[in-house]
């Protein structure tokens, strides 16, 4: 598993990707998506998430449902029209990071 160190400023990202390829995602449906496809090696806790989904529902880049499920309520987010591009420009600005790293770590090398 990766520290919280290396993965708290790709948590944004991580989010709006997954639910950009869902129509609508719970809390821990996020989390446990994301270890599932990461094979364990990211693991979202709910005190990181839920304040990442307040603020981009509040930024309106995400909307919310809530749907009753016996006596339990489950609320499913979503992206909102605005929030596609939102998700197009983190999508592009993380793909652009990890280029930029690996020149760091991956260095090709020079012909002398």
């Amino acid at each position: 598993m990766y520290s919280k160190e290396l993965t708290k400023g790709t948590l944004k990202p991580i989010i709006l990707k997954l639910l950009s390829q869902s129509d609508k995602m719970y809390g821990y449906e996020i989390t446990q998506k994301v270890k599932d496809i990461t094979k364990g090696k990211i693991d979202i806790s709910e005190g990181a998430l839920y304040p990442i989904l307040h603020k981009l529902e509040k930024d309106n880049v995400l909307t919310t449902e809530k749907v009753f499920i016996g006596k339990r309520v489950r609320k499913y987010y979503s992206v909102t029209n605005s929030g596609k591009q939102v998700i197009a420009e983190q999508t592009n600005q993380i793909n652009d990071f990890i280029n930029t790293l690996s020149l760091i770590f991956n260095p090709k090398p020079t012909l002398k």
